[in-house]
C-alpha cells in the first residue's frame, strides 16, 4: 500500500517522531495507534469488509481514545460501497487536502446511518456502558486540552506536511506490516489536531455540518473562507487589457486554457470589482455560455454555472470579456498621478497584485500554487510606454493614436507575479556580465537619477546567479520607479516596481542613508527574482520563505558590492533589534502564521516575517556555514523550481547540503511564537577552566511567566577575553538547563555569550558577569556588535521590570568613548522608547541634559562638515547625533542648524542632504506660522520625492498644536500623495504635542482613512504609530474600546499589540518614575 507516497511520507514523518521540537514542544498525550487495529481498518476499507469495534488505550500515559461502537453491516453492501467511494473520493478531491484528516478514515468507518462525514460527530456519552463513558470522558478532556494548545498555530505546518507526502496515497492494497505502526503513530497523533486545523487556517469545525468552518485569526469578521476548488485550472492565459488613462477605466478579454480535472457544472474562480462582460467556455469542440454568473464579495470569487456537465480529464478554453475602474487604491490596475516637465498633470496606468489582488484585473485562479504561463497584451496610446514580465515581441498599429504591443511568453509563474505598466519615462539602459539587459525607467528628464540603481542592478544579477549557481531565466530586468506606489518596492517577474525614493538617487539631494537602502531594496527585489518567482510559497501562510530569505540576501548582496558600508553590523539594528521588540509582546505571532481571508494577509507583511524570518536565516546560516548554506539553497532552487514548497522542503534541503539537524533546530524558532532568553551563571572551576550554567526561559515584554513550555534549540556560541574576535566554544542548547566546560578561561576572564549578537534570543548575565564586561566596553575590546546586544538586552530587561531604568542609564555611561554608528543607532534606539515615556512626565527638561552630556562629546569629534577620507559610518553617524543634540535641545547646535537653513533657504549654501532633516528640525521646533509656510514653499518648489518626504515629514515635529493640525489638513490635501499621507500624520502623532490630537483626528476620520487604505498595509502602519505612544491604563482602554466598536479588517492583530505596548508603557512609567526622577535630577 501507498507504494509512492508511503516512501516520501514514512522519511517525513518519521523524521517529525524523531524531533519532538517540530510538534512546537507542546506536550499532547495522544495514543498510539494498535498495530492491529489499523491493519484491521485498512484491510476493511480496501475490501469493505465491516469494520469491527475496537479500543486501544496507551499504557503509558493512560490516555483512552473511544471509537463509536458502530458497524458497516456485511448485509448492507450498498453502504460499505458507499463508504469506499467516499474515501477515495475526499483522497483525489482535494488539492491541499485542507477537508481529509487522517482520523476520518475512523469517523468513516463509525458511521452507519450516512455517508462519510469530516466532522466527527458529537457522541452522547449517557448513552455508553461505564466502560466507553470513561474512555469518552477521557476523548473529551483531550479534546479541551487540544482546543486551547492549537490555538497557538503551532501544528499547522507538520499537518501541510502530512497531506502532501500521502496526496496521492490508494486504498488499493492491504497496508504492510512494516508500515502499520507508523500509519497508526500519523492517525493517532496528527488525527485530532488535524481534525480542528486545516492546512491554511485555523478552523474550528462545526458538529453537524460539512466542510463549514470559521476563521480562528486576528479578525473579527467571522467570514468563512475556502480556497479555490481545483476541478478546474488553468494551464495559460492569453491577457489582453486596454486602459483608458483620462476616464480612469480599463477594458480587458482573456483566453484561458484550462484542464478539466473532475467532472463539475461549475468554474469558480476570482474576480473582485471587474464586471464579465461575456463567457464563451470550447470544450471539445462545443461552445457553452453559462446559465448563470454568480459573484460573492465575501470570497471575492465569481462562479460560472454550465448547463451541462463538463467532462473530467477534458482541456477547453475559457474566453471572458471583462471591465473595470483604474482605481486610486495603489492595488490591482491602479491610475498613479505625475507631472511633465512642462507641469501638465497625467496619469499612468500600474499593477500591484501582491498578495490577492490581480482579481481585481481580470478574472483569474489567485493564489500562488495555481501557476500557469501568460501571453499579455497592451492596447495604449502611440505616445506612451507599455511594460509587462517579458520584452515586446510585436506592435501593431490600431489607428485611432492606438497600437497594440505583444510581449513574450512568461515562464509559468503565479498571478501575483504579473506586472502592467502604461505611461510615460525616459530609461537608462545597461547590460549585466552575463549578457542580460536591465533598464530603469524614470520620470521624464530625470534618466540619470537611475543610475545608481542600474549599477546595483547590472551587478546583483550576476552575483546571485553565482551565489545560487542559477541563472536568471528571463531575458530582460527592467525596474521602474512609480509615482504612486504603496510599499516599498514590488518583485514582479522581469519588471519591478518601486517608489521613486526607493530607486531614484539624486548626487546632489540623496542622503548617503538613502543611498544606502536603495542598494538593499534593489538586491532585495531581485532576490525575489528566485527566490519567490522561480521558487514560489505554496500559501500565504509561508510569507516568510519569500520575504525572510529576500530580507537576509540582501545584506549578503550590498556586503559584496559595497563593503565600506559594514552593513552586516547595520543588520543588528535595522533588522534584528526591531523583530526582537515586536517578538516579545504577548500579541505577536509566528513566523509561520496560518492565513486564510485576503484581509489577513497584509497584516503579516511585518517585522516577523522580514525581520525575524531573516535573522534566524541568519543564526541558520552562521550554524551550517556559508558552503553548504549555498550548496543547500543550489538544492532547493534546482529541486523545487517553476514550482511552489513549504518550510520543511528549504529544511530539507539545507539538511541534505550539511549534514546537520536543520529541522530540528529551526522548526521551533519557526513554529514558536516569542524567542528565548538565555540566563546565564559561571563558577571558577579550576585556574584555567569555568563551568557556565544556561538557562532558557520564554522572553517576555512584561516579564510575566510564559504562557506555555517553550523550549528551543538554541545554537549557541562562546567568545572570551582571551581572543574576543574568536568563537571558543559552540553547543546546542535544546533544554532547559545546561552545563558547559570552557577551556582556557582564567578568574579575570570575561566571557561573552551570543558573540556577533547572531542568536536570536537575549542573553541575561549573572551581576559578576556583567561587571567584568563592562570594562572591555569602555576600552572598546568588545566587537561593536557585542557592544550593541549588551546595551539592547539590558533595556529590554529593563522594560520587563527586571532591571531598573537608572541602572542601565548607568550602564550607557561606559558608552561615553563609543565611535561606532551602529552601537550608537542601539542607544538612540532604546533612548527614544524611554522619551516617550518621559514625555507623560515633567522631567524631559533633566532628560534633555543627561542626553546632551551623553551625545555632545562625539558630535564635536566629528564636527559639522565632512572630514577628508572619512568612512561611510562616520557620515551617518553626524547625521544621527547632530539630530539627537537638536532633540535634546542644545543651544549652540539649534543656533549652527538654523544659520544653515537660512544659507539653504535663500540659496547661498546648499545643506548636503544628510543634515537637512537635522536642520529643518531645528527650525521648527519652535516654529512659528511663518517658518511653516516657508517649509511649504520649500516641499511646492522641489520635485524630488526624496526632499518632500524629508520636508513633509520634519514639519510634525512643530510645537504648536494649532499649527500641528494645519500638518496633518495638508497631508489629507491632494498636494501630499496618498502613500505618504500616512507618514506625515504619524509624525505628528510620535510628537507628544500632537499625540492626542493625531488621534482625535483619526476617530473623527476613520470612514474616510478605511476607504483610502483599507486593506494595505499603510492602514496598519498609521494605526500602530497613532495609539501605540500613549502610557496609561485609561488609554488602553479607551484605545480597546474604539476598536471593538469601529471595525477595520485586517489591523487587529496590529490593535492588540499596540494595546499592549500601552499597558508596557504605563507599568514601566509607574514602577520606574520614582528612580528615574531621582536619577536624572542628579545629572
Amino acid at each position: 500500500m501507498y507504494s509512492n507516497a508511503l516512501k516520501t511520507g514514512c522519511r517525513t514523518a518519521m523524521q517529525a517522531w524523531k524531533f519532538k521540537n517540530e510538534l512546537g514542544k507542546l506536550r499532547l498525550d495522544l495514543a498510539k495507534a494498535n498495530t492491529e487495529f489499523t491493519q484491521h481498518l485498512l484491510k476493511a476499507v480496501s475490501c469493505n469488509c465491516p469494520v469491527s469495534s475496537t479500543r486501544f488505550i496507551q499504557k503509558r500515559h493512560r490516555i483512552k481514545i473511544a471509537l463509536q461502537r458502530q458497524r458497516i453491516q456485511q448485509s448492507k453492501p450498498q453502504i460499505k460501497q458507499k463508504f469506499a467511494i467516499e474515501l477515495r473520493s475526499r483522497l483525489y478531491s482535494y488539492r491541499c487536502y485542507r477537508e481529509l484528516t487522517a482520523i476520518a478514515v475512523v469517523v468513516i468507518a463509525s458511521k452507519q446511518s450516512q455517508l462519510p462525514s469530516v466532522v466527527s460527530p458529537k457522541i452522547n456519552c449517557a448513552q455508553l456502558s461505564p466502560l466507553e463513558n470513561f474512555l469518552c470522558t477521557e476523548n473529551c478532556h483531550l479534546s479541551e486540552h487540544l482546543d486551547s494548545a492549537i490555538s497557538s498555530k503551532q501544528y499547522v505546518k507538520q499537518q501541510k506536511q502530512f497531506y502532501r507526502d500521502y496526496s496521492n496515497a490508494s486504498f488499493g492494497a492491504p497496508l504492510k506490516y512494516t508500515e502499520a505502526p507508523l500509519l497508526g503513530d500519523l492517525c493517532q497523533k496528527y488525527g485530532l489536531v488535524i481534525s480542528r486545523t486545516s492546512a491554511d487556517v485555523g478552523l474550528n469545525y462545526v458538529a453537524g455540518h460539512r466542510n463549514q468552518f470559521h476563521r480562528k485569526m486576528s479578525t473579527s469578521s467571522q467570514k468563512e473562507f475556502k480556497r479555490l476548488p481545483t476541478n478546474v485550472v488553468p494551464t495559460h492565459y492569453d491577457l489582453e487589457l486596454q486602459p483608458n488613462l483620462e476616464a480612469f477605466t480599463f477594458e480587458g478579454k482573456t483566453s484561458v486554457n484550462l484542464k478539466i480535472c473532475d467532472s463539475t457544472k461549475c468554474i469558480t474562480l476570482n474576480a473582485l470589482d471587474i464586471k464579465i462582460n461575456s463567457v464563451e467556455l470550447d470544450v471539445n469542440g462545443d461552445k457553452l455560455q453559462p446559465s448563470n454568473i454568480s459573484y460573492s464579495t465575501d470570497n471575492e470569487t465569481v462562479t460560472l454555472t454550465f448547463d451541462q456537465e463538463l467532462p473530467a480529464g477534458a482541456s477547453g478554453i475559457l474566453k471572458m470579456s471583462f471591465a473595470g475602474e483604474l482605481n486610486d487604491k495603489m492595488k490591482g490596475f491602479y491610475r498613479s498621478k505625475y507631472f511633465t516637465p512642462g507641469g501638465e498633470e497625467r496619469y499612468a496606468g500600474v499593477t500591484q497584485f501582491e498578495a490577492t489582488d490581480a482579481r481585481r484585473c481580470f478574472p483569474c485562479w489567485d493564489e500562488p500554487a495555481i501557476k500557469a504561463t501568460f501571453d499579455i497584451a497592451l492596447i495604449v496610446p502611440l505616445d506612451r510606454i507599455a511594460l509587462s514580465n517579458m520584452p515586446e515581441v510585436k506592435e501593431e498599429n490600431l489607428g485611432h493614436n492606438l497600437r497594440r504591443i505583444s510581449f513574450d511568453r512568461t515562464p509559468i509563474m503565479s498571478t501575483y507575479l504579473v506586472a502592467v505598466v502604461v505611461g510615460e519615462y525616459d530609461y537608462v539602459e545597461g547590460k549585466s556580465e552575463d549578457g542580460i539587459i536591465v533598464r530603469v525607467f524614470t520620470p521624464v528628464g530625470k534618466k540619470e537619477q537611475g543610475i545608481f540603481a542600474l549599477e546595483v542592478a547590472t551587478k546583483v544579477l550576476p552575483y546571485y546567479k553565482s551565489y545560487f549557481n542559477i541563472a536568471y531565466p528571463l531575458p530582460k530586468m527592467d525596474l521602474i520607479a512609480i509615482s504612486d506606489f504603496s510599499a516599498g518596492a514590488m518583485e514582479n517577474w522581469g519588471l519591478v516596481t518601486y517608489r521613486e525614493t526607493f530607486v531614484l538617487v539624486d548626487p546632489k539631494n540623496t542622503s548617503l542613508m538613502r543611498k544606502q537602502s536603495i542598494a538593499l531594496t534593489v538586491g532585495h527585489e531581485i532576490a525575489h527574482q528566485w527566490f519567490g518567482n522561480l521558487v514560489t510559497m505554496e500559501w500565504w501562510t509561508h510569507l516568510w520563505l519569500n520575504e525572510g530569505y529576500a530580507s537576509f540576501v540582501e545584506f549578503l548582496c550590498v556586503n559584496h558590492l559595497f563593503p565600506e558600508y559594514d552593513i552586516w553590523t547595520q543588520f543588528v539594528t535595522d533588522m534584528y533589534t526591531r523583530a526582537l521588540e515586536l517578538d516579545s509582546l504577548k500579541n505577536s505571532h509566528p513566523i509561520e502564521v496560518p492565513v486564510g481571508h485576503p484581509c489577513e494577509i497584509d497584516e503579516i507583511f511585518d517585522e516577523i516575517s522580514y525581520n525575524k524570518g531573516a535573522s534566524v536565516i541568519r543564526m541558520l546560516h552562521d550554524y551550517i556555514g556559508e558552503e553548504d548554506f549555498r550548496k543547500g539553497m543550489n538544492i532547493y532552487l534546482t529541486r523545487h523550481q517553476y514550482k511552489n514548497t513549504f518550510t520543511e522542503d528549504l529544511w530539507a534541503a539545507l539538511q541534505e547540503a550539511s549534514s546537520k539537524p536543520v529541522a530540528k533546530v529551526m522548526s521551533t524558532w519557526i513554529k514558536l511564537k516569542g524567542f528565548p532568553v538565555v540566563s546565564v551563571e559561571s563558577i571558577q572551576k579550576s585556574d584555567n577552566q569555568r563551568v557556565l550554567k544556561l538557562t532558557q526561559n520564554k522572553f517576555t515584554a512584561d516579564g510575566s511567566a510564559p504562557d506555555g513550555d517553550y523550549t528551543w534549540v538554541i545554537p549557541v556560541t562562546v567568545s572570551t577575553s582571551r581572543d574576543p574576535s574568536k568563537i571558543a566554544k559552540t553547543f546546542l542548547l535544546d533544554k532547559k538547563t545546561m552545563e558547559v566546560v570552557l577551556d582556557d578561561v582564567s578568574a579575570d576572564d570575561w566571557v561573552k555569550i551570543n558573540p556577533g549578537t547572531v542568536g536570536f534570543y537575549r542573553t541575561r548575565y549573572s551581576k559578576e558577569m556583567l561587571e567584568k564586561l563592562l570594562p572591555a566596553v569602555r576600552k572598546m575590546v568588545l566587537p561593536p556588535l557585542d557592544r550593541l546586544g549588551l546595551i539592547d538586552d539590558m533595556f529590554a530587561m529593563v522594560q520587563a521590570g527586571q532591571a531598573s531604568t537608572a541602572q542601565v542609564l548607568q550602564l550607557i555611561d561606559s558608552y561615553r568613548n563609543e565611535s561606532n554608528y551602529t552601537v550608537w543607532t542601539a542607544i538612540t534606539n532604546s533612548l527614544a522608547n524611554l522619551h516617550i515615556l518621559i514625555s507623560h512626565t515633567d522631567l524631559m527638561e533633566h532628560f534633555n541634559r543627561y542626553g546632551e552630556k551623553l551625545y555632545r562629546p562625539v558630535a564635536e569629534r566629528l564636527g559639522w562638515d565632512v572630514q577628508e577620507g572619512e568612512n561611510h559610518l562616520d557620515t551617518l553617524l553626524r547625521s544621527l547625533v547632530l539630530s539627537r543634540l537638536v532633540s535634546f535641545r542644545c543651544k549652540d547646535i539649534i543656533a549652527e542648524a538654523q544659520k544653515r537653513f537660512r544659507e539653504h533657504a535663500d540659496g547661498t549654501n546648499p545643506i548636503p542632504a544628510d543634515l537637512r532633516s537635522t536642520c529643518y528640525k531645528a527650525v521648527l521646533q519652535d516654529g512659528n506660522e511663518k517658518i511653516f509656510n516657508e517649509m511649504l514653499q520649500l516641499y511646492r518648489s522641489t520635485d524630488l520625492h526624496e526632499e518632500q518626504d524629508r520636508i513633509s515629514r520634519a514639519l510634525g515635529c512643530i510645537g504648536n498644536v494649532d499649527l500641528l493640525r494645519k500638518v496633518i489638513d495638508f497631508a489629507m490635501s491632494g498636494e501630499v500623495r496618498a502613500q505618504d499621507s500616512v507618514f506625515v500624520i504619524v509624525a505628528v502623532a510620535v510628537n507628544p504635542k500632537g499625540r492626542d490630537m493625531a488621534w482625535e483626528f483619526f476617530k473623527d476620520n476613520n470612514q474616510k482613512l478605511l476607504e483610502q487604505y483599507q486593506g494595505s498595509f499603510l492602514l496598519t502602519r498609521l494605526i500602530k504609530y497613532l495609539i501605540e505612544n500613549f502610557a496609561s491604563e485609561e488609554r488602553a482602554v479607551e484605545v480597546e474600546d474604539y476598536f471593538k466598536k469601529n471595525q477595520f479588517p485586517g489591523t487587529e492583530r496590529t490593535v492588540s499589540q499596540a494595546v499592549e505596548t500601552i499597558r508596557l508603557n504605563a507599568n514601566w512609567l509607574k514602577r520606574d518614575l520614582d528612580s528615574l526622577t531621582s536619577y536624572l535630577k542628579q545629572q
